[in-house]
């Protein structure tokens, strides 16, 4: 496959109604002097009113006219190559939304014709199982069916502000209620869709019905408006959203690659487990990098913190209970509730014999055998996904991990296995993998990552919170194989997607490196400000500190979510409204405290500064680094964001602007809550990346020597670009700082600049103390 053409880097822009097409052009000037090489775009197709994300597409045929249609569209892309610079879009092939069914086409013919509509096919529904369910009526499932209504011509019905279309001459008479028994869909309690629900949604959103890209008429009308951008020029990359959901992931990106051709760059937002690489057969350029966060962000973790943290978690909870545990726990959970029907559907294609027919009130026991073993099955796969026939060793231990859970399922395991291998394409094969990625998601990433608290700076999209830290071997090793392997793959730091922003989690780091301080401090805060449950309060505790200073109300919004995704003590679908009541109320509370208030402030004050330093070292080694790294919007200064939509707050681009401008007149700022080292360090390391890419190729670890050699991570990118930050800076400082520790540089070159403080650098190996006596980072260059 030829090589791709890439942008240097690229900045993620989040549309919305409040950040038009309009809005970007404005920007673009500020963004063409930060140094990124392309606009990376949300998604842009026509999306559910006042969405902040874009992934509700409800009509793929067109651009969506709250980010400014059409003409903004064409502006923006004309923009955008005035100033030399790349668009890279984000796609949605996996799902539509229906939330409001009349806002979808599709969906709506669909409601009013059935199997017969155009687009019955469109969307992966069971028709076989009857009508199509839709859970939108309150618990109450009677009393709200007495609630529907009519429109005057009685060509719709409704319920409250949900409006559905009646097919034509069911509705001439009868009441409401008959004429809903006529439709080709049923309204019923939101609470059946966990378990009865006749189309596949994506994860457990029943408001996002997933449609078959597989079906080449549905590729085609899916894609036609996006391809037509493409095929106009518009476009120079594509990230595809949650590839892992689709039955045949190969197959769409070979179809995408032809369609889009071999020079475009393609991503997947693909979660790779540690040691995981793509299928050697998709033709994609890479992922997102969410393994590229692991590495970067684990080498600034100090290991030896896992000791006292792991020691204080167990204490505090109760218990000592394994990662593993937990997760195989939560996703057990998942599979029986939240994703029961999609366990369901797969038990009812599992060819084995003895599975006597059940109703659904007396199910017989051999189909419990049969959901028990696939729901087992599902949560046994040691990644999200398995891709046969070339992921055949992933089914293999996913299968091995079942049997040891549930010894007593062996033949109906077994059973399973067999069909799937002999049919890899086959519809179980695809049920299975497909939901496999659901329950590994749902499971860990938004249950576990909730529940294991234990240092909640590696809870993250990507991470394995069992692995404390990254070593610098480890973290030299992945670098090397990403250039070697994957060079034009994309890095991050964080996404719409991560569970805390960048710089929450670099501030956390310094937890590990002074552990029984941040212990005294928590079980003195907590006994003064207890949660419903302790697991929640070591959550709760460590995100406080994180993201300080941080409004009551927002605090609250993030532990009211996150309550709901640990599922502990209440959740989204057993609400217990005294349990939320009290945690909605405790930041208030902990924040009217002053004793508490001001003590959280010294710790925060403690901490800052190294993380502080622990961001600038994350973003120097992401930028300079192999892969083509995004700048999430707004974190080139720091940014102490949690989980959406906490992250998709707006962004003071004044405050940016007039920082760049201040730092292109030469003025070197402090390390301090501005930002503007950060921006500084962003900005110097992206200009180097557009304007001198040639620097920027191979890779070469570096290695300190001296009495502090181990708080350097440095390397060399060709003979003429050299990266190196600080880590572990709290056990710098108190061992009395770098001493006479020295960096040897490639080759021996001795003329060096620091192109983020101008300074000269001279002599093959430099002191660190020098090198670094501004800032805890630089990036060492050779003249060109």
């Amino acid at each position: 496959m030829p090589s791709p053409t890439v942008p240097s880097a690229t900045y993620r822009l989040q549309f919305s109604k409040d950040t038009t097409f309009t809005d970007a052009v404005e920007l673009l000037p500020y963004l063409d002097a930060l140094g990124v090489g392309g606009l990376y775009a949300s998604p842009l197709l026509e999306s559910g009113a006042g969405s902040n994300h874009g992934y509700d597409v409800v009509d793929p045929t067109r651009v969506s006219q709250e980010r400014g249609g059409e003409e903004g569209r064409r502006a923006l892309v004309a923009a955008v190559r005035d100033r030399g610079l790349q668009f890279v879009l984000d796609i949605v092939p996996n799902h539509l939304g229906v939330d409001v069914a009349k806002a979808n086409p599709w969906w709506w013919d669909v409601l009013t014709h059935g199997r017969a509509s155009r687009y019955a096919g469109h969307f992966d529904i069971d028709w076989d199982a009857g009508p199509v369910l839709l859970p939108i009526l309150d618990a109450d499932e009677e009393k709200a069916l007495s609630e529907l209504s009519l429109s005057d011509d009685r060509s719709e019905l409704r319920y409250y502000e949900h409006v559905f279309p009646v097919a034509s001459g069911t509705g001439d008479t009868g009441s409401p209620q008959e004429v809903h028994e006529r439709q080709h869909y049923r309204l019923v309690s939101w609470k059946r869709g966990a378990a009865e629900l006749t189309y596949r949604r994506f994860f457990d959103v029943s408001t996002l019905a997933a449609v078959r890209v597989e079906i080449p008429e549905v590729f085609e009308d899916t894609h036609r408006e996006i391809l037509r951008w493409v095929h106009a020029g518009e476009v120079d990359g594509i990230r595809v959203d949650h590839p892992d959901g689709l039955s045949d992931p190969g197959g769409y990106v070979r179809r995408l690659r032809a369609a889009i051709g071999p020079r475009r760059w393609l991503l997947v937002e693909k979660i790779l487990g540690v040691g995981e690489e793509l299928p050697p057969s998709w033709p994609v350029n890479g992922t997102s990098g969410y393994e590229a966060l692991r590495e970067i962000q684990g080498v600034f973790v100090d290991a030896s913190g896992a000791g006292l943290l792991t020691q204080f978690a167990a204490e505090h909870v109760g218990r000592k209970e394994s990662l593993h545990a937990a997760e195989h726990t939560a996703r057990r959970e998942v599979a029986d509730t939240i994703l029961a029907a999609e366990v369901r559907r797969i038990a009812s294609l599992v060819p084995v014999p003895e599975a006597a027919p059940a109703t659904e009130e007396e199910p017989g026991e051999a189909a419990e055998r049969v959901r028990a073993a696939v729901a087992e099955l599902l949560c046994g796969f040691p990644v999200y996904r398995s891709y046969l026939p070339e992921g055949r060793s992933t089914l293999e231990i996913a299968v091995s991990v079942a049997r040891t859970h549930r010894p007593d399922l062996a033949d109906v395991l077994s059973s399973i296995r067999s069909a799937m291998l002999a049919e890899p394409r086959g519809l179980l094969a695809t049920r299975v993998q497909q939901t496999s990625g659901m329950v590994m998601a749902k499971g860990v990433e938004d249950t576990t990552f909730y529940r294991w608290n234990r240092f909640v700076a590696l809870n993250e999209v990507g991470g394995d919170p069992s692995r404390f830290g990254v070593s610098p071997s480890e973290f030299h090793t992945a670098m090397a194989a990403r250039e070697a392997s994957w060079p034009a793959t994309m890095t991050t730091l964080s996404t719409h997607d991560t569970k805390r922003s960048e710089d929450v989690r670099a501030r956390l780091a310094v937890i590990a490196e002074m552990p029984g301080e941040w212990i005294e401090r928590m079980r003195r805060w907590s006994a003064a400000h207890p949660l419903p449950d302790p697991s929640f309060e070591l959550l709760a505790w460590q995100n406080l500190v994180g993201a300080w200073p941080i409004s009551p109300e927002r605090f609250a919004s993030y532990l009211t979510k996150a309550s709901k995704e640990a599922k502990l003590v209440t959740s989204h679908v057993d609400a217990v409204p005294e349990v939320d009541e009290a945690i909605a109320a405790w930041p208030a509370q902990v924040l009217a405290d002053a004793d508490v208030v001001a003590e959280i402030e010294e710790f925060v004050g403690r901490i800052s500064a190294p993380g502080r330093s622990n961001s600038l070292g994350q973003k120097l080694l992401q930028i300079a680094g192999p892969g083509v790294p995004d700048v999430y919007q707004g974190t080139e200064l720091f940014e102490y964001s949690l989980v959406d939509p906490d992250n998709r707050r707006p962004v003071d681009w004044a405050q940016r602007r007039e920082l760049l401008a201040r730092l292109d007149e030469g003025w070197l700022p402090d390390v301090d809550a501005s930002g503007a080292a950060k921006l500084l360090v962003t900005a110097s390391a992206l200009r180097l990346r557009r304007f001198r890419p040639e620097v920027f190729t191979g890779y070469r670890p570096l290695h300190a020597e001296g009495p502090a050699a181990h708080h350097a991570i440095a390397f060399a990118r060709s003979a003429s670009l050299v990266a190196v930050a600080t880590r572990l800076p709290v056990g710098l400082a108190e061992r009395g700082g770098w001493e006479d520790t020295v960096l040897p540089l490639p080759e021996g070159a001795t003329d060096w600049q620091d192109v983020i403080t101008g300074a000269a650098v001279d002599g093959s190996a430099p002191s660190l103390a020098r090198v670094l006596e501004r800032y805890p980072v630089a990036l060492l260059v050779r003249p060109a």
